[in-house]
């Protein structure tokens, strides 16, 4: 019996213990939660007290919110017992002394606050913890240089890190960027592991210095420690990276000589820097890069990528720039020596490609474009993938010619092989194109419906697109006649049939005037311009879009484009600015604007990585 009582004693002990710890938690969650709604309502006073209760429950997790409360009602007083109450419940913890100095300063003790700093930083304790939390606090109240002060003696007590990091930050936000350069590359000399985290880092701020004096300083270092340290190769690879983000390609060619050199001389990089060149339209460098490695000889084990990626580099060019009927002719040539050179075979035929498709839609040599194709397709090993990119450009090539059945029928066959994969979409997309050329609508419509919903998000907008076009100008009144007379006049423009695309169109404006279709009847026209080298003629024709139909969806388009005619072609710095300008005023929701927007800041001179 004894025993049961006193079992019966102890759970009604641990029952009554439990709670009382649960009306103690209440409380201490109703005083936290009254003191914040006191505070959000400006009745500080009040919130102040249930502050003090918390306090002496939770002093860690309630002193910040205690002290704010205390601060914003000017109760200096008690600010100052609560601080010196924390700091003996802490051990004189420097973050706390801190506090106390920025009091005095509230107070307008400026002289008694610069003591109070200087003693924190001067009993600072070396540990670790004390090192972040009081620089952490001095960092809070926009004490830089104290945190600074903070870290440089934290680096005196060898704890096993110099604060690298935080002190090139903190003399970043200083506005020292010479100590900033100064910390982050001697931070990458103690471990290269940390050059990624400090180009992103420097990349960010060089993104952020439209006056470029960020990056002319670590430009500056990087040679002075290159001279001091020759045999220090990180200094030469983060230069080569900073010549990169500049977009400086000349130096960046003469730095990837160098660091080839340095690794045996294979080439590669300059070979990469030829195909970063190639990617930013500076074609002058690139064929610097790719004759850097053709100089050394057929037996350079690059010799071969660089021969191509050369002839390649001289296509693109002719092919996104205004070209002259010379430059074609010698481009022809290069690729003809290129390829009596280095022969017909796996390793050659992406660039046999492009000669079909330079004879065919630039050379107007469409027979032998075909030819050459179809050479290529018959080379054994080749993949089936290369080899359905091969027959989707044979069927382009195929409707030049006017064969449009046997087109249908090349890009039915790689839509059947590559049913569920994105050369089957294109083609499909491609047969479905070619149906709108014929005045197929209704199963243009059919076939674009299907691939409104494919993967390829570019597919799709194409698809979405031309679906639209499609939809748009046949109307409630069922009248097909202009968008047929547009449908063929697109093929006379794909058939580079230019004259008779231009007089074609020109018949739909006088026939149908003031029709929906008549935008993009001009956007057509001034496409074909361009490429008749008639850029003049072309923004006349845009801007007609751009004054009389500024709702079309083809207006931001049509600004876009004369923007960049002005920025590439007729090299009319002002009035391209003053184009991408309106485009990102008129048209904030365009597709065009980020584009539009780094273009402009280009031209105004800052710079863009």
């Amino acid at each position: 019996m004894t025993v049961i009582k006193n079992k019966l004693l102890s759970v009604i002990a641990t029952y009554v213990l439990l709670m009382l710890a649960m009306h103690s938690q209440a409380q201490v969650l109703n005083n936290l939660d009254l003191a914040k709604q006191y505070e959000s309502t400006g009745e500080y006073d009040k919130a102040a007290v249930y502050y003090e209760k918390q306090y002496d429950v939770d002093p860690i997790g309630t002193y910040d919110a205690y002290l704010r409360c205390l601060k914003t009602m000017q109760d200096n007083k008690e600010a100052e017992k609560l601080i010196k109450k924390q700091l003996k419940k802490t051990g004189n913890a420097g973050r706390y002394q801190v506090d106390l100095g920025l009091l005095y300063e509230s107070e307008g003790e400026n002289e008694k606050a610069r003591k109070q700093f200087e003693t924190v930083i001067k009993n600072l304790r070396p540990e670790p913890g004390e090192i972040y939390s009081v620089a952490g606090a001095f960092m809070m109240a926009q004490k830089t240089d104290y945190a600074i002060e903070v870290y440089q003696k934290g680096r005196t007590f060898g704890l096993g890190t110099n604060y690298g990091f935080e002190l090139a930050d903190l003399y970043g936000r200083k506005g020292d960027p010479q100590k900033m350069i100064d910390e982050y590359l001697n931070l990458m000399e103690e471990n290269n592991l940390y050059t990624g985290t400090i180009q992103s880092v420097l990349q960010q701020r060089i993104n952020q210095d439209p006056d470029h004096k960020l990056s002319d300083l670590l430009r500056t270092s990087l040679l002075r420690r290159i001279q001091k340290q020759p045999g220090q190769i990180i200094y030469s690879e983060f230069l080569y990276w900073l010549f990169l983000q500049d977009k400086d390609f000349e130096s960046a060619l003469i730095q990837a000589k160098a660091l080839d050199k340095k690794n045996d001389d294979s080439g590669s990089r300059v070979f990469q820097l030829g195909e970063i060149c190639v990617s930013n339209s500076d074609w002058k460098v690139a064929e610097k890069c790719f004759n850097t490695i053709l100089e050394k000889g057929s037996n350079h084990p690059m010799y071969i990528q660089a021969k191509m990626a050369s002839v390649r580099a001289a296509y693109e060019h002719v092919v996104h720039d205004p070209y002259t009927p010379e430059e074609l002719t010698s481009l022809d040539k290069r690729f003809k020596s290129t390829l009596d050179e280095l022969g017909t075979n796996t390793i050659t035929a992406p660039l046999w490609a492009k000669y079909a498709h330079l004879q065919a839609f630039y050379l107007h040599h469409i027979e032998e474009g075909s030819n050459t194709l179809e050479k290529i397709i018959a080379i054994p090993g080749l993949t089936p993938t290369f080899i359905a990119e091969c027959k989707l450009e044979l069927g382009d090539i195929l409707i030049l010619e006017g064969n449009l059945w046997d087109a249908s029928l090349t890009y039915s066959q790689v839509d059947k092989d590559f049913k569920n994969d994105a050369l089957g979409r294109e083609a499909k997309f491609r047969n479905a194109r070619l149906s709108y050329y014929l005045g197929e609508f209704d199963w243009a419509v059919a076939q674009l419906n299907v691939l409104k919903q494919a993967t390829s998000q570019l597919i799709s907008n194409d698809a979405l697109d031309l679906s639209l076009l499609i939809s748009d100008n046949i109307g409630d009144d069922s009248i097909t006649e202009p968008l047929r007379i547009y449908s063929r006049a697109e093929l006379l423009a794909f058939q580079n049939k230019d004259d008779e695309a231009l007089a074609t169109l020109d018949s739909i404006l006088t026939l149908y005037p003031g029709r929906k279709i008549t935008t993009r009847v001009w956007f057509t026209q001034a496409s074909i311009y361009l490429k008749k080298q008639n850029p003049q003629k072309a923004i006349q024709l845009y801007q007609f879009i751009v004054d009389q139909y500024a709702d079309d969806i083809l207006a931001d388009d049509a600004l876009f484009r004369i923007a960049s005619v002005y920025e590439n072609i007729l090299n009319d710095k002002e009035k391209a600015q003053a184009a991408y300008e309106k485009l990102i005023d008129k048209y904030p929701a365009s597709l065009f604007v980020a584009e539009a927007r780094k273009h402009y800041r280009l031209l105004r001179g800052d710079r863009i990585n």
